[in-house]
């Protein structure tokens, strides 16, 4: 049978052998990560070819300066009603029902597409042309849509508001909302 090892002999290594290891360590790192330094440098690159870096540099330099500037432009009225306001809209974008959104969204790019090819037109539209293209059925179609969409617009919603809704209200609410 083995003795129990009662006394344990470090090793110490010397100064050149730890910086050898290190050496080592650090070599394989660089190895294991080599795509993603290349990309980092890459972008590092770019932000010094667009003058980012010298920018930030200066920023960390003149911090104090930079941290007073902002401190002080926050603290103004108007700042303040333009976070509170950029806070409401992230809100009410929430919202929308994006799905709903969607097929409208595509039709104004439709309008938008034609009237991008007739926009140096002469003609002039009159009273009777303008009851003769309601026959036509995208123009009917776009105006019967055009008045719904201005019904809902003039539709009450204070029942749906937020903070004035009972539990009723926000469950039919959240039916039209983006889930």
């Amino acid at each position: 049978m083995a003795k129990a090892t009662k006394t344990i002999v470090r090793q110490d290594l010397s100064d050149e052998e730890k910086r050898s290891r290190d050496l080592r360590e650090i070599e394989d790192a660089l190895i294991t990560h080599k795509e993603v330094i290349k990309d980092t440098l890459e972008i590092l690159h770019h932000m010094q070819d667009k003058g980012i870096l010298s920018l930030l540099k200066g920023v960390f330099g003149q911090g104090d300066k930079v941290l007073d500037i902002l401190v002080k432009t926050a603290d103004n009225k108007e700042t303040a009603n333009t976070i509170k306001n950029l806070l409401l809209m992230t809100g009410v974008l929430g919202m929308i029902n994006v799905k709903q959104l969607e097929p409208f969204l595509m039709k104004v790019n439709s309008g938008i597409a034609r009237v991008a090819d007739n926009k140096e037109t002469n003609e002039k539209t009159g009273y009777f042309d303008l009851a003769k293209s309601l026959k036509d059925p995208e123009v009917n179609r776009a105006v019967t849509l055009l008045i719904t969409f201005l019904k809902g617009m003039g539709e009450e919603t204070q029942h749906v508001e937020k903070g004035t809704r009972s539990k009723e209200d926000q469950a039919r609410f959240k039916d039209h909302t983006l889930e």
